[in-house]
């Protein structure tokens, strides 16, 4: 009759949620636990560093006190995602930067420091091989890459507190701060391979790094890991960025295309967002933080552990 029949009627096909609940709720756990599994190991090495009573104040203190701060802002954040995730994406300007920003920020910092540190261990060698390396040029060394930190820290946070305030150009922002900030850390990425380059050529180098737990392999290999890592981020950001205004992309239906190392091209991160920002951290920031927290692990001294064997030996008759 004149009454429609309801099932011939075409349907709207039910929305749901692009990664279901308890995906998120899983990526999340793993986030946190694995960030806060690497705060408590770095925990215990600056505990180390007092038990062994290292120098307080030296490369070692400082790279695993990055790491130390690094991990405890990424805990945090994630910890946002367990009740709340309106309000870790709604964060304010400071707030967000502190959280999403600055711990990449840190990790410059700690490359930075890196590559200070085989800076030195250059100039130990060069010592030793009797060629001349001034004193005096320290301390410009020193000021060169403090001002290149804080040019780093400036432009990163003016554009991030641009974006979460003026709402404008976000694009063209992101795009400065990318520019500038990349650069610096493919910049930092091949001095730190001519430090590696120097250090594997010279004849001293095996027996100067062995006196410090490591040796030239290691250095290598941690290094030359950590240069591709930083020079694919710097890579991926620019296509991420040349690629938000394009609508339609084959890509592998995860929005990839427009999620940045610091998730400010979207003013808000979605369920695929979140599971692609995830997997940019894990990839370009847990993973080198660990390879370095790794190398530059407290070790036991020298005297500790000849002082342990004559104890052993002692104590079955051998001495």
């Amino acid at each position: 009759s004149g009454v429609p029949k309801l099932w011939l009627l075409p349907t709207s096909p039910t929305l749901s949620p692009a990664i279901p609940p308890f995906v998120k709720l899983g990526l999340t756990i793993a986030y946190t636990v694995a960030y806060s599994l690497l705060f408590l190991f770095v925990y215990v090495q600056l505990w180390l560093i007092l038990h062994y009573r290292h120098k307080r104040f030296s490369y070692q203190a400082v790279f695993l006190f990055f790491c130390l701060l690094w991990a405890a802002l990424r805990t945090i954040l994630f910890s946002f995602y367990f009740k709340d995730f309106v309000t870790a994406n709604s964060l304010a300007p400071f707030t967000f930067w502190l959280l999403y920003c600055f711990p990449v920020c840190l990790q410059f910092f700690t490359l930075s420091l890196m590559n200070l540190y085989f800076v030195y261990t250059c100039c130990m060698l060069l010592d030793h091989a009797k060629m001349i390396f001034p004193p005096n040029s320290r301390l410009p060394l020193h000021l060169g890459f403090l001002l290149v930190s804080l040019l780093f820290l400036v432009v990163n946070l003016t554009c991030a507190l641009l974006v979460k305030i003026t709402h404008a150009e976000t694009k063209t922002i992101v795009l400065v701060r990318v520019a500038i900030n990349d650069s610096l850390f493919v910049l930092c990425a091949i001095s730190l391979s001519f430090c590696l380059w120097k250090i594997a050529k010279m004849s001293l180098a095996n027996i100067y790094l062995e006196s410090k737990g490591t040796s030239v392999c290691q250095i290598t290999a941690v290094g030359v890991v950590i240069i591709l890592l930083y020079t694919s981020r710097a890579c991926y950001n620019l296509v991420a960025i040349s690629l938000t205004s394009y609508n339609h992309i084959n890509t592998f239906d995860y929005d990839w295309y427009n999620v940045s190392d610091q998730a400010d091209l979207q003013t808000q991160l979605g369920d695929k967002g979140y599971l692609v920002f995830g997997v940019i951290l894990f990839i370009w920031e847990l993973l080198p933080t660990t390879l370095v927290v790794l190398f530059f692990r407290v070790r036991r001294p020298v005297q500790s552990l000849v002082s342990e064997s004559v104890q052993k030996e002692s104590s079955v008759g051998l001495i």
